[in-house]
């Protein structure tokens, strides 16, 4: 096994009086894929940069080998000192200069190198920096949440990169199917501490709540002791004896213990404050059209989105998702056709840049509108610090200007004073930025029990195949301002269609002049009929899938009796891996038999 390139062993660092990492490590071996994951706020970005040689950890050590060059990519690159995205570029080029290839990269990311940093938007910055990077052809790329601001076609072509690329990689990311596609160790954050799982992503959920069931269980374990041995200190030893003085110093120990046990982080709680239902039909569009400048923008779209339909809209920066979704929700008007909002519909919306969110309000300021300290949700009333603390803010935080809180704090700020608004149209403007991974499934777990309609704009696919019903996409064609609305979610649509909306129109807009010769595959012939292996497939996976569905069900149930952990910890193991395993093959199962079943319907 070859030598890491990269290792850090204890690291301790303390912030403001609170420990943030307490003994720390992380080895980075040639290749590595790691993914770095932990609840906002426990320190993943702080020991990226440490790892970077960008900050001093109060003790441990960090060692690189000498040879070996590291590239990092913060949040929030800094482009105030450059002229143009050439400028900014070219400061990152290690001594021997650019790379042959540069002008390849800068089609790669569709970017004009002479363009002006003071006009980037934040995918186009984003862009920039992701340029910068592989311009240097590092050893040991250091990427924090590298999607922000990024189009699906932007993220899926990363993906492809970095596959390809011979660095080792460590990933900070809140989108799962993007850890999941590149991702094959994963570093857990928690409490200070790193906990190391030699799997990709994919497997670190399962693990991490085995993880917490077991220290649930151990907690318990001790709390039972203790009682015993209290029992025994106070009814065990009659007055005429000595108390035995060892015992007397495990029962101190014990409650130590106790005492310094770090408890997981607390864990949000979500709930929507539901208006009362809406007519049957939410909203209705009837070929309505919007241009700016002469650019359409859309094109003759009709749409009828029902009581409880879940509708995501996807395309490429620029395409216009934002457009369209202010049209539908009534806040744009249309050059041509008609909107129709439904009777009885109570919406909220959260915008991709919080805006609603002013830098000097209070915290409980955003939730009250100003109006007090108290909110009330449906029949009850609540102090707005006992509604924050469910989202996880300290009580005295209420008081606090929202400029003091993290990207994290206010991303789940605007969730809270959204969700405390009565609604049954629930819209939704990029809502996974800055979210946990934590924060997200109980965010999925709320729409999935909200009574009202969705609307979502997201370029978080793993997010979309969760929560939607139905894409709406920039047509496949390329005709201006052209939309389709495709049934199901983003894999679904991308099993109609066959590839990531803006793939063709990023192909066609890139710049000719510096482009590298295409190389297109020979078109292969038209099927006529199916395989005697499709159609075998066809036959046998829905009996697999029926399999495997009672498979998961009996694993599920079986792994719902509190004591089977406690008489055979060996046997829940294996039953929790086996049922991450039969859920992995029934989702592999159900793409294969889509896929062939689209197929048979397109031959007829």
């Amino acid at each position: 096994m070859a030598p890491p390139l990269l290792t850090l062993e204890d690291i301790r660092l303390t912030f403001g009086g609170a420990a943030l990492l307490e003994g720390a490590s992380l080895a980075v071996e040639p290749r590595a894929r790691i993914a770095l994951v932990g609840r906002n706020g426990s320190g993943k970005s702080t020991l990226l940069k440490i790892a970077a040689g960008l900050i001093d950890p109060d003790s441990g050590a960090r060692f690189a080998d000498p040879s070996v060059s590291i590239a990092y990519l913060p949040q929030e690159p800094d482009f105030a000192a450059f002229k143009t995205i050439a400028d900014y570029v070219e400061a990152g080029l290690p001594a021997s200069g650019a790379p042959d290839d540069i002008n390849r990269l800068y089609d790669e990311f569709d970017l004009d190198p002479s363009r002006s940093c003071s006009t980037l938007s934040g995918g186009e910055a984003r862009r920039a920096a992701l340029v910068r990077l592989f311009a240097a052809d590092p050893d040991i790329l250091l990427l924090d949440e590298p999607t922000n601001h990024l189009d699906l076609p932007a993220i899926e072509a990363l993906e492809d990169k970095l596959k390809a690329s011979g660095a080792a990689i460590i990933l900070i990311s809140h989108d799962r199917r993007f850890l999941e596609n590149i991702t094959t160790q994963t570093v857990w954050i928690d409490r200070g501490e790193t906990r190391t799982l030699n799997r990709g992503f994919k497997e670190f959920e399962a693990w991490r709540d085995r993880i917490l069931e077991e220290e649930e269980t151990q907690a318990h374990k001790l709390d039972r002791k203790i009682v015993a041995e209290e029992h025994w200190v106070r009814y065990g030893v009659t007055a005429r004896r000595k108390r035995n003085q060892r015992r007397m110093r495990e029962l101190a120990d014990l409650r130590k213990q106790r005492r310094d046990r770090k408890s997981p982080t607390g864990v949000i709680s979500f709930t929507a404050n539901e208006a009362g239902p809406s007519g049957k039909r939410v909203i209705v569009a009837q070929k309505i059209s919007k241009s700016f400048d002469g650019r359409r923008i859309v094109s003759d779209f009709s749409i009828e989105i029902a009581r409880g339909d879940r509708v995501g809209l996807v395309g490429p920066n620029g395409a216009g998702k934002t457009t369209l979704l202010n049209m539908l929700t009534g806040a744009l008007a249309p050059d041509d056709g008609e909107i129709t909002i439904g009777a009885g519909v109570q919406m909220i919306a959260l915008d991709q840049r919080r805006a609603a969110l002013r830098p000097d309000d209070r915290v409980a300021d955003a939730i009250t509108d100003g109006r007090g300290d108290w909110v009330t949700l449906g029949d009850e009333k609540r102090h707005v610090a006992t509604y924050l603390k469910d989202f996880l803010f300290k009580p005295e935080q209420w008081r606090t200007p929202v400029s003091a809180l993290s990207g994290g704090e206010r991303g789940r700020l605007a969730l809270a004073a959204a969700l405390a608004k009565p609604s049954n149209l629930l819209v939704l403007d990029e809502p996974t930025n800055d979210l946990d991974i934590e924060t997200l499934d109980l965010l999925e777990e709320l729409i999935a029990d909200y009574a009202g309609t969705l609307l979502v704009v997201s370029h978080d696919r793993s997010f979309l195949d969760r929560t939607v019903t139905s894409i709406v996409t920039t047509d496949p064609s390329g005709a201006p301002g052209a939309w389709v609305d495709y049934a199901g979610g983003y894999a679904d649509m991308l099993a109609q269609r066959g590839s990531a909306p803006g793939v063709r129109r990023r192909a066609e807009t890139a710049p000719k002049e510096r482009s590298a010769p295409a190389i297109s595959a020979a078109p292969s012939p038209a099927k006529t009929k199916l395989s005697y292996k499709e159609k075998f497939a066809l036959e046998q996976l829905p009996l697999k899938m029926d399999a495997l569905s009672r498979e998961i069900a009996a694993l599920k149930s079986a792994l719902e009796d509190d004591s089977l952990f406690a008489r055979d910890a060996k046997l829940f193991n294996e039953k929790a891996m086996r049922l991450s395993t039969a859920e992995a093959e029934l989702t592999a199962a159900e793409e294969e038999w889509l896929a062939l079943e689209l197929k048979r319907e397109e031959i007829g």
